[in-house]
């Protein structure tokens, strides 16, 4: 059977909800294995063995990670070498984009990115012109690099089995490459990662500095909090937040729009959004032509309703 390598990359604790997913697309294809990088605590590894997986790669150098996306494309490109899967996947976040591109430079591999699904003869449907098309593309050169959008499939059961196999991989890293000098850990907020969450509260220049709605709303649903780029460039929110053709791309099962506009940029981030609720005083506004379900009406009077009517359905 085929082995479908997976690249899960300084996960923490525990495994993010995207690992997941990743780890069961895999399966649909084959015998998942695992490129780790970052430390392994045994909690983790005892999930990689209850998901399938059997074998886990792991850097033989020690400072793989304090070079700047080159050390771990090295060590990417080192594991397929000596492993021949017949696919990688990896996030969609920037850094694994990179990773990916690297990769498939040393490798002379095809890369994907922004995948939505993936048929059984690893042909890959992805959104295109900000979620206007989509396309199916098919790597037909070397070993397939696919960047995978989160939320695109349920995560299966975890079951029983024995801990992975670690083998150490020697990787290169290229002379005169960036060296990460610190980091600095971002404050936990309690809510899910904006790029994994299956809802997400989006705010836009209509909050006039008051995100305060957005946040009540987002927790009384358990999602995330976005922002168009409006909002985070007036500085009334931190720029990670930032949804839209310059920020990061999504895709929940539920997107909710309030007091944004809905250009273009934005729309480029989260248009393929499974349901899309949209909130805005102005009737005119683009991002009711994409809406599944639109509000003419003030967020600040709209958002406290539901977030109170949700509060009142769930005691």
């Amino acid at each position: 059977m085929a082995t479908v390598l997976v690249v899960i990359d300084n996960p923490g604790a525990a495994l993010h909800k995207s690992h997941r997913e990743l780890l069961t697309l895999a399966g649909t294809f084959g015998d998942a294995v695992v490129a780790f990088i970052g430390d392994l605590p045994d909690a983790i590894a005892q999930e990689l063995g209850a998901r399938g997986v059997r074998t886990v790669y792991r850097p033989a150098a020690a400072d793989v990670e304090e070079f700047l996306v080159a050390g771990k494309a090295g060590f990417l490109t080192a594991v397929v070498r000596s492993s021949s899967p017949a696919a990688v996947l990896l996030g969609n976040t920037f850094e694994a984009k990179e990773i990916a591109a690297r990769a498939g430079i040393q490798l002379s591999s095809g890369v994907i990115t922004d995948a939505v699904a993936i048929g059984e003869d690893l042909t890959v449907t992805k959104s295109v012109l900000a979620g206007s098309y989509a396309v199916e593309a098919k790597v037909t050169t070397g070993t397939p690099l696919i960047t995978v959008k989160a939320n695109i499939v349920d995560v299966a059961a975890a079951g029983e089995g024995d801990l992975p196999e670690l083998v150490t991989v020697e990787s290169v890293t290229p002379a005169n490459t960036a060296r990460i000098t610190g980091r600095t850990a971002k404050p936990a907020s309690g809510r899910p990662e904006l790029t994994e969450a299956r809802v997400i509260v989006a705010g836009g220049r209509g909050v006039d500095g008051d995100f305060s709605p957005v946040e009540e709303l987002a927790d009384a649903l358990g999602g995330a909090v976005g922002a168009s780029r409006a909002a985070t460039d007036a500085g009334w929110i931190e720029h990670s937040a930032q949804i839209g053709q310059t920020g990061k791309t999504v895709s929940p099962q539920l997107y909710i729009s309030a007091g944004i506009s809905g250009a273009i940029q934005q729309k480029a981030g989260m248009q393929t959004a499974k349901v899309i609720i949209a909130v805005n005083k102005d009737s005119d506004s683009p991002v009711f032509d994409i809406a599944d379900f639109g509000i003419v009406g003030d967020l600040f009077t709209v958002l406290p309703q539901a977030t109170a009517e949700i509060i009142k359905r769930r005691s």
